[in-house]
């Protein structure tokens, strides 16, 4: 789950010598990447030091997600959601989006075979229960689910995964990447490496999502993706962009999400 930095985690960092960057930009931007590293340190200032509780980030990415299922599926397309989750940040983005779904109309299913230990991810379930969102965790319920549903929500790993996959996540992308349902990833396509991209052979080898919702910026694997790309969280800094070489798009109106392109130009 990747956040920006505020002006303050700046002080004391020297300024990027680079011209300034226009921060216009059109509706197919290319963006340049942030590696893991990077991504886990904008994440450490926001909650030292800018004063945001990792709830209010998860909110902050979850609805960006839910933004992004409303472009690409509209309820008209079909209710029925099957959001899973991973033990992670990733993992609690996704139960924020499934919250945001169910009051826009659809009726999602969340599949959380390995939850959490994080207090906050039992509050989110909570929410959850209110609403009447199914949580399932059993593998004969996630096959019943996946067979039910119109899209996939892949929220099961995001920039801090490396592999190899464990036990229960092996069998579960694969079932992802052999279902002929329409996927949309976020932050990165489970399975894949943040540098490297889908793994050679083995679950995941094969595996494209439709659609791709990256955080506040995309993540090296971007240049290997090449279905319809999207960044969501609509709260990066001009200071905090300069310091890390990052673009800032230039959201339409009240959206969180802004469709843009894939840029392999060496920028990555």
């Amino acid at each position: 789950m990747l956040r920006p930095a505020l002006s303050l985690f700046t002080r004391g960092f020297p300024s990027i010598p680079a011209p300034l960057r226009s921060y216009h930009r059109s509706a197919k931007m290319a963006l340049k990447a942030i590696n893991s590293k990077d991504a886990a340190s904008l994440d450490q200032d926001l909650i030292e030091a800018g004063g945001f509780s990792l709830d209010q980030l998860m909110e902050l990415a979850g609805l960006s997600v839910s933004q992004a299922v409303y472009r690409v599926h509209p309820p008209s397309a079909g209710k029925n959601l099957l959001v899973i989750c991973g033990p992670g940040n990733n993992g609690g983005d996704g139960l924020v989006a499934a919250r945001h779904l169910a009051h826009y109309g659809y009726k999602p299913t969340v599949y959380y075979p390995k939850e959490g230990k994080k207090e906050l991810y039992t509050r989110l379930k909570t929410q959850l229960f209110a609403l009447s969102v199914p949580v399932i965790s059993n593998p004969s319920d996630f096959q019943s689910a996946i067979s039910n549903t119109s899209l996939i929500i892949d929220a099961i790993f995001g920039f801090s995964f490396g592999g190899p996959l464990r036990d229960p996540f092996p069998e579960i992308i694969s079932a992802i990447e052999n279902s002929s349902i329409p996927v949309l990833a976020v932050d990165a396509p489970s399975s894949w490496d943040i540098e490297s991209g889908p793994p050679a052979s083995g679950p995941g080898s094969k595996f494209m999502p439709e659609y791709l919702v990256s955080l506040t910026a995309p993540k090296p694997c971007v240049k290997f993706y090449k279905g319809r790309h999207f960044v969501g969280g609509r709260f990066l800094t001009r200071d905090v962009a300069e310091k890390y070489g990052l673009d800032i798009p230039d959201y339409p109106g009240v959206d969180q999400i802004m469709e843009v392109g894939v840029d392999a130009e060496g920028r990555l």
